[in-house]
């Protein structure tokens, strides 16, 4: 059932006393029509996104400043041996393009989670302060245990994100459901009041440097054994699949999950959870990413409308295609050297987003 549908509004007319969920007014009356149903055929998109996903993926193992060609791999091929070409692709060029596949799909799902928990359009993981505690927390870990394995400085960045994430909700917690402006605005706050504590304890311990590695994601040193926590991403975004439907029902309303017989309390903590781990995994493999999560579940939602089982395949599948794209634009326009992804999504999607709040809404 869609989260805007018109049979979801005609069910709960009779009883006037359940309220209207935050998050059906701020999408409705923002970024898209009153009820939202798929403007185009969920298999259409989400085939075009994975035609346009696969030449993206051919782009980016083709471009590089090493020596390559797909001749040489097709010769160790066929002759059974290892050459330049084959050890560079499964060293570097696959490694590179597998790891911006499962950040760009972590990423977008996990702002897709986090807005229908907080019933709002405008928030995404770096908004609710998820990335910049995780920061915080890698960093304090580096400082105090420097030799400690990567499991144990994502744990301790996994737990930040979520102490992080319950401070600012216990923030927005007295704000009224029509101000749903105020929440990506108190977030904003809170993110850059985090991210400022955690610059000062760098300059003081004199690793900024260090800081600036999981402040700008960048994949250009990943490599094999660099990347493969990246895989923990994917299978948290299979278990938001499983549990989409719970989630669109948490998103309708308090009441209307009650009378479900959802767990809202339960649920909800399932999916600060994940935006909290899949935040801590990206942040410590890549480094933060902006507006991912922000861009990226809006323009699915208003291509496809809000029923979340339907959407997420759409929202991953285009999360990693946007990845993917900027990956290759920050390494052509100044070659041989590269641009961050985090710099040329931060332009791409605030172009995407103010966009998508100017244009004129289409009429479903």
């Amino acid at each position: 059932m869609s989260l805007f549908s018109h049979r979801a509004r005609v069910r709960l007319k009779p009883n006037a006393s359940l309220p209207v969920s935050n998050w059906q007014g701020s999408a409705s009356h923002t970024l898209g029509s009153k009820y939202r149903r798929a403007a185009i055929p969920p298999w259409l998109i989400n085939t075009a996104s994975l035609i346009i996903m696969g030449l993206l993926v051919l782009l980016s193992l083709s471009i590089g400043v090493a020596d390559f060609s797909w001749s040489g791999i097709l010769q160790s091929i066929i002759s059974h041996s290892a050459n330049s070409d084959s050890s560079l692709l499964l060293v570097s060029r696959i490694p590179r393009t597998v790891a911006i596949i499962l950040t760009g799909i972590a990423m977008a799902v996990a702002g897709m989670i986090i807005q229908v928990v907080l019933k709002n359009r405008f928030v995404e993981p770096s908004m609710v302060g998820a990335t910049q505690s995780a920061a915080l927390g890698l960093l304090v870990v580096s400082l105090l245990f420097p030799a400690s394995a990567l499991i144990v400085k994502m744990s301790v960045a996994t737990i930040a994100a979520m102490l992080g994430m319950m401070l600012f909700m216990l923030l927005i917690h007295r704000i009224p459901p029509t101000d749903f402006l105020m929440v990506p605005l108190i977030g904003i706050v809170f993110g850059g009041i985090i991210e400022a504590v955690t610059t000062f304890i760098a300059y003081q311990t004199e690793s900024l440097q260090m800081l600036s590695v999981w402040q700008f994601g960048d994949f250009s040193g990943v490599l094999a054994g660099r990347y493969e926590l990246l895989w923990l991403t994917g299978a948290l975004c299979v278990l938001a699949y499983i549990i989409a439907d719970k989630l669109t029902i948490v998103g309708l309303g308090d009441n209307i999950a009650l009378n479900l017989g959802i767990s809202k309390r339960q649920v909800t903590w399932i999916g600060v959870g994940m935006v909290a781990m899949m935040s801590a995994i990206v942040v410590v493999t890549v480094g933060m990413i902006p507006f991912i999560g922000l861009v990226v579940p809006n323009i699915v939602s208003r291509l496809m409308g809000d029923k979340l089982r339907r959407s997420l395949p759409a929202v991953a599948l285009l999360g990693a295609s946007a990845v993917l794209l900027c990956d290759i634009i920050g390494r052509s326009i100044r070659y041989p050297f590269e641009v961050p992804v985090a710099t040329v999504f931060g332009v791409v999607g605030t172009v995407l987003f103010l966009w998508l709040l100017l244009r004129a809404p289409a009429e479903q």
